[in-house]
């Protein structure tokens, strides 16, 4: 199905900026692509409850503005913001963390653009561990499922999602998502030494597979 991931993962545009939250630091990745789709087309493979399960994970709850949401096994949190088709503005909470994930979308030349962004609270000893990719190699893997259904208009296989990281063509995606996440750090001012030894660390979290940690 994906015979070159490498060119998947450069579809995706990367930065990486500071910012400030009611006074504190934080930290925005920022994740471009455009698809071969209609606007109206993408948004509601975004935001379509029934939808939404074919390309990412199934969702439950109320997805109108002040409403709550659930993805299956990951997170949930509050509908901020929703301006269709334009945008919408969602907090991303997990236990006791919280961050706040923007998505745009806008038509050009080529389809829809989307642009999502992902502010956190700054964590300097975890940003120093992983780095942006973290959350980003994790995002540019969501955007790869919702182009594969974009172009096809069939389900991605969970199954099939799961494995993908730990997979020859998977482990070649999460290199190349993990390095060019490292280099938006680096152009945000973090060290470039530092970078890539953040981002060779989240290339082992996401291509090491689970029962490989537990061998004697």
């Amino acid at each position: 199905m994906i015979s070159n991931p490498t060119a998947i993962a450069g579809l995706v545009a990367r930065e990486v900026h500071t910012g400030t939250r009611d006074g504190a630091p934080t930290r925005i990745i920022v994740a471009r692509r455009t698809y071969s789709t209609d606007q109206s087309d993408l948004w509601d493979a975004l935001t379509n409850a029934e939808r939404l399960p074919r390309w990412f994970l199934p969702i439950t709850g109320d997805l109108t503005v002040g409403g709550h949401y659930q993805l299956e096994g990951n997170a949930g949190g509050v509908v901020e913001q929703c301006n269709k088709p334009e945008s919408f503005a969602i907090t991303w909470e997990m236990g006791d963390q919280i961050s706040w994930v923007r998505v745009r979308l806008s038509p050009n030349s080529n389809g829809t653009a989307l642009e999502l962004s992902h502010e956190a609270p700054e964590d300097p000893e975890f940003w120093a561990q992983y780095g942006p990719g973290a959350g980003g190699a994790g995002w540019d893997l969501a955007l790869m499922g919702l182009g594969l259904h974009l172009s096809s208009g069939k389900s991605v296989d969970p199954n099939e999602a799961i494995a993908f990281s730990t997979s020859p063509v998977g482990i070649e995606f999460v290199k190349a998502s993990a390095t060019w996440w490292a280099d938006a750090a680096i152009a945000d001012g973090d060290d470039p030494d530092q970078a890539r030894a953040a981002a060779e660390r989240t290339i082992a979290f996401y291509t090491t597979m689970p029962e490989d940690e537990s061998h004697d």
